[in-house]
């Protein structure tokens, strides 16, 4: 039996996507390997959406190929599938496989170690590609609490910076029947929260004649499922029917990742964003309609081409204005083939420089979320303990809870995992908030 051991960098997507390929493989009669050494496979699942993705990536294999000589080492994911090159972008690697072919990496392995020989296999995305089909569900019985489960693959939305749709293909969505099953699977070992990802999440269901609420009623249905939760979100997909019919769920959680990019019309326009800071802003307003208490998470780019330092405070201030309770800042990073980059390009360190001040305005408004969250009583789901000293979980607004372990606990492993408790919020301390148990949760 062979021994595999996977590597991943990007995003939830392409861990959800590991987590299959983890069960294909076992399927497929290979092991999990419990670390490096121990490998025979190494899968590296690659991300290509900023220049040091595709660095990352590349560095991973040519080590492990340097560390490892004896071992398989394949190169999977967006980063292959994007450039189209095969065997030019990583001549280390044993195999090369584009976005299309995970299902395929078990039966891959076999054949190259079977004729000692390397392989190359990456198949153009077209329009009218089905849903790959992927196995989903825990490895094991009473493992994580919270479970990811991929419902959309694809983006048709061509941001002039980015190469997802062609690392990804056009928008399609996993059947509705599909999406029901396999959260009940999730449920059956043990998972208590579904968190629904995509590559474009809110474009669920378009060539079904549904919507992303479809999908989110479905799974909160499930039997066992407390929790259902949205990744990342295009802010102009969301109706107020849809947030209506959200809104009658107790499983959903209002935590709301829209991502903005920027907060400068014109530096929204040359990005090719389909909304404006206005439109934006009116669309919090309409969430908080329905969800007074949603967290409202965001990704901001800095740097983009030809972004001014007018440019950059309408952005520093419009984050301000809508409160975001947590920014992922990054610096724009130039791709080749993209319209963005031939553009007039921003220095190096005039990113930084930015990099740091959004950054500072996104810890600042993080802190300020968390404080209004003082004396408040929410209710928690909580997780298997990483600390003898804390019981550890996440309230519905995503945001991270900590209880103190009493004298009488410290012999009970994992006593509150899996369950919810209502937890009155005491005080904010670095990222997450401290509080005491009041009550069991109905």
């Amino acid at each position: 039996m062979y021994k595999v051991y996977f590597i991943t960098f990007g995003c939830k997507v392409n861990s959800c996507e590991t987590e299959s390929m983890k069960r294909l493989f076992l399927e497929h009669g290979f092991v999990l390997a419990e670390d490096e050494a121990s490998a025979d496979v190494f899968i590296v699942n690659s991300c290509t959406v900023t220049q040091g993705g595709d660095s990352k990536s590349l560095y991973a294999v040519r080590r492990l190929k340097h560390a490892y000589s004896g071992a398989v080492v394949a190169l999977t994911g967006c980063l292959p599938q994007a450039a189209e090159q095969g065997r030019e972008i990583c001549p280390e690697a044993d195999i090369i496989a584009g976005t299309n072919e995970r299902a395929a990496l078990p039966g891959l392995v076999e054949a190259c170690i079977d004729g000692k020989k390397r392989i190359t296999r990456i198949v153009p995305h077209k329009r009218g590609d089905s849903f790959e089909k992927l196995p989903v569900g825990g490895l094991s019985k009473g493992g994580r609490t919270r479970g990811f489960l991929k419902i959309q693959d694809g983006c048709d939305c061509f941001c002039s910076y980015c190469l997802i749709p062609y690392a990804r293909g056009r928008c399609r969505s996993k059947p509705l029947q599909d999406v029901a099953e396999d959260a009940g699977k999730l449920a059956e070992t043990g998972h208590r929260e579904i968190v629904l990802v995509g590559i474009n999440l809110a474009f669920y269901g378009r060539e079904y004649g549904l919507r992303l609420v479809d999908a989110v009623e479905v799974c909160c249905r499930i039997d066992g499922i407390q929790r259902v939760r949205l990744g990342s979100i295009e802010p102009e997909m969301l109706s107020e029917d849809d947030l209506l019919r959200l809104s009658m769920l107790p499983e959903f959680c209002p935590q709301f990742h829209l991502s903005l990019q920027s907060g400068s019309r014109a530096t929204l326009e040359r990005m090719n964003r389909k909304y404006t800071p206005g439109e934006y802003a009116a669309i919090v307003d309409k969430i908080r309609k329905y969800f007074p208490d949603a967290s409202f998470t965001t990704d901001i780019m800095v740097g983009f081409p030809e972004e001014t330092d007018e440019e950059f405070s309408e952005s520093l201030e419009f984050a301000e204005k809508i409160g975001f309770s947590k920014i992922h800042v990054f610096r724009y990073s130039r791709r080749k083939g993209t319209p963005a980059e031939k553009m007039k390009q921003v220095s190096e360190n005039v990113k930084s420089e930015r990099w740091e001040r959004m950054n500072r305005l996104g810890e600042k408004l993080s802190r300020k979320y968390l404080e209004s969250l003082v004396g408040r009583t929410v209710p928690v789901l909580f997780e298997k303990e990483n600390s003898p000293d804390f019981h550890r979980g996440h309230a519905p607004d995503h945001t991270l809870v900590e209880v103190p372990v009493k004298k009488s606990e410290k012999n009970m492993k994992n006593s509150l995992r899996n369950s919810v408790f209502y937890v009155i919020i005491e005080e904010c301390r670095g990222d997450h908030c401290i509080g005491s148990i009041v009550s069991g949760a109905e």
